[in-house]
C-alpha cells in the first residue's frame, strides 16, 4: 500500500522548525529585514545551531544527513514564516548548491567553505548566469585555462544571489567555465565547475541590482579577471561541469516548490483570517461565494501541489539512496513542480490581496512582501518557466523533439 505519512522524526522536526520560526521570524522581524536589506548574522548562526543550513550534507561533513523530504519540510516552514522570501532564498541556494559542492569537492574546499557555511559563518551559492545567457548554460562565455596545477578564470557573472553576503561573511560560488572546445552538436560538453572564493585576487563585484522583492538578500554581478585558483578548487571532473550544474538546478527547484507551498499556505491563512472578520452589507465577507469559491479552488490546488512536491522529494531520495529512478525521470517531476509552484503561489497572494481590499495594498499588510518575493521565482530564478516545459516535453516526446537541436 502507498503510505503518504511523514515519519515521527519528520513530524518532530517540523514542529521544531515551526517553533524556531515563530520565535525568530515574527512578521515585525521580516519587515525589518525587508526594509534594511539585510539578514542579521545572528539569524544565520541560530539556523546553523538548529542544523538547518546545508542540512543534506552528511554528518561527517558537518551536516545532519537529512533526506530531501525532510529538507522540503524545512523549506515549507521557512516559506510560511518569511513572506518576503529573502531568507528562504538564501537558505535554498546554500542547501542546494552547497550540497552539490560538498558532494563533488575536495576536502580543501569542504574545509574552506562548506563546514563554515553549515555553521552560518560563510556563504556558498551559485554563480552561473551571464549577461548573454541564463537558461542557456551551454552558451556561457566564461573560460578556465590550466596553468601548471592552477586554473586561470576569466569572465563575468550577473544576476547572482548573495554577492554582498559572500563579501561580508566570506565564502564564494560554484561557477562553471569552458575548459575545452565542444562540438556544435554537444555544446554542453567541455565545461568544468569550480569553487570561486570571492576574496580571490582578480574577483571584482561590479554591480548590485535593486530588486523589486526579497530585499534582505542581495543580487549582484562579478568579474573574473585572470583569477588563479588551485586544482583543488575544481568541482567534479574536468569537462563534466554541465551535469553538476543540472544537478544543482534540480535540487534548488524542488526546494523552491516547497517554499512556494509554504508561502501560499501563509497567504491563504492571512486571507481567511481577514474574510472571517471583515464585514460588508452586515455580514462577514467570507460568506460571499465570490470569495468562497476562489478560496476553495486555491486550497484544492495547494493540496495537489504539495502532494506533487513531496512525492517528487521522495523520488529524489529513492534516486540517491536506492538508484531507483533515473536522473531524467526525477528531473521531469522536478520541472513540473517548478513550473506550477511559483505562478500558483503568486496567484494566491494576488487573490488574498484583493480579498483584503485597500488594506492588502498597503505595507501594513505582509502580503505585498510575498507578492514581490514570489515574483523572483516566476521570472526565472533557478530556471525560466518555459525551460521547465521544455524539460517535461523532452521526457514525454523524446530528445529528437527538442526544438533547439
Amino acid at each position: 500500500m502507498v503510505d503518504f505519512s511523514f515519519t515521527d522524526e519528520q513530524e518532530l522536526f517540523r514542529k521544531a522548525v515551526r517553533e524556531w520560526t515563530e520565535k525568530n521570524l515574527p512578521i515585525e522581524k521580516i519587515r525589518e529585514m525587508d526594509s534594511q536589506g539585510r539578514i542579521p548574522h545572528e539569524v544565520l548562526k541560530s539556523m546553523g545551531e538548529m542544523g538547518l543550513l546545508i542540512m543534506t550534507a552528511p554528518q561527517e561533513h558537518g551536516g545532519t544527513g537529512a533526506d530531501w523530504v525532510t529538507a522540503c519540510i524545512a523549506a515549507e516552514e521557512l516559506g510560511y514564516a518569511d513572506v518576503s522570501i529573502a531568507l528562504p532564498v538564501l537558505w535554498l541556494v546554500e542547501s542546494s548548491w552547497g550540497y552539490v559542492v560538498d558532494r563533488h569537492c575536495s576536502e580543501q574546499v569542504r574545509e574552506a567553505v562548506i563546514r563554515k557555511a553549515i555553521k552560518g559563518d560563510a556563504f556558498i551559492g551559485i554563480g552561473s548566469t551571464e549577461a548573454g545567457g541564463g537558461s542557456d548554460v551551454a552558451a556561457f562565455k566564461s573560460t578556465a585555462r590550466k596553468q601548471g596545477n592552477d586554473w586561470i578564470l576569466n569572465g563575468e557573472k550577473t544576476y547572482i544571489s548573495g554577492t554582498e553576503e559572500a563579501k561580508r561573511l566570506g565564502g564564494g560560488y560554484f561557477v562553471i567555465a569552458r575548459t575545452s572546445p565542444a562540438p556544435p552538436e554537444a555544446s554542453h560538453r567541455g565545461m568544468t565547475g569550480f569553487y570561486l572564493p570571492m576574496n580571490a585576487p582578480g574577483v571584482e563585484i561590479n554591480k548590485r541590482y535593486d530588486d523589486m522583492g526579497r530585499m534582505a538578500i542581495s543580487t549582484g554581478g562579478f568579474l573574473m579577471k585572470n583569477v588563479k585558483v588551485p586544482d583543488s578548487n575544481r568541482i567534479g571532473e574536468v569537462d563534466k561541469g554541465f551535469y553538476l550544474t543540472m544537478e544543482g538546478f534540480d535540487t534548488a527547484r524542488i526546494l523552491i516548490a516547497a517554499v512556494c507551498t509554504g508561502a501560499a499556505r501563509r497567504a491563504l491563512d492571512i486571507g481567511m483570517e481577514y474574510v472571517k472578520e471583515r464585514k460588508a452589507f452586515g455580514k462577514p465577507i467570507g460568506k460571499f461565494q465570490g470569495i468562497q469559491f476562489e478560496l476553495a479552488d486555491d486550497w484544492a490546488h495547494l493540496e495537489a501541489l504539495r502532494s506533487l512536491t513531496f512525492r517528487t522529494a521522495w523520488m529524489m531520495d529513492q534516486r540517491y539512496k536506492e538508484d531507483r529512478f533515473t536522473p531524467l525521470e526525477v528531473s521531469k517531476m522536478i520541472a513540473a513542480c517548478k513550473l506550477i509552484a511559483p505562478h500558483f503561489a503568486f496567484d494566491v497572494y494576488k487573490h488574498a490581496m484583493i480579498w483584503l481590499g485597500a488594506y492588502g495594498y498597503t505595507k501594513e499588510c505582509p502580503l505585498e512582501m510575498g507578492l514581490r518575493g514570489i515574483m523572483s521565482y516566476c521570472v526565472g530564478a533557478e530556471g525560466a518557466t518555459n525551460i521547465q516545459r521544455t524539460i517535461i516535453a523532452r521526457e514525454l516526446l523524446g530528445k529528437e523533439y527538442i526544438a533547439y537541436k
